[in-house]
């Protein structure tokens, strides 16, 4: 029996039926049916987003920048003395 659906042919043979305005393929597969209802499902949850206040996005930032600068500082001084144990080892340095 050939597919009737594209999805078919990805995930096998599927039993549609209907679920709050859409269609659920598989378990873990929902196919909208309506744009308009996507798109006020969007708008729905954007709101529902809270933003970090701007000190926050600040003091975040400034702690990323230092643990940055800090790592890249232990790796050059752990890479520096490693350095220095194999041109020690293998006679390499000048």
């Amino acid at each position: 029996m050939a597919p009737r659906h594209a999805v078919e042919v990805i995930f096998g043979p599927v039993r549609p039926f209907r679920m709050d305005g859409g269609v659920v393929l598989q378990e873990g597969c929902f196919v909208s049916v309506s744009p308009a209802k996507f798109v006020q499902d969007v708008r729905a949850e954007a709101g529902k987003v809270t933003w970090p206040t701007r000190r926050a996005t600040l003091v975040t930032t400034g702690a990323v920048l230092a643990m940055a600068a800090m790592t890249s500082v232990f790796f050059f001084v752990v890479d520096q003395i490693i350095g220095l144990g194999v041109r020690e080892l293998f006679g390499l340095g000048g």
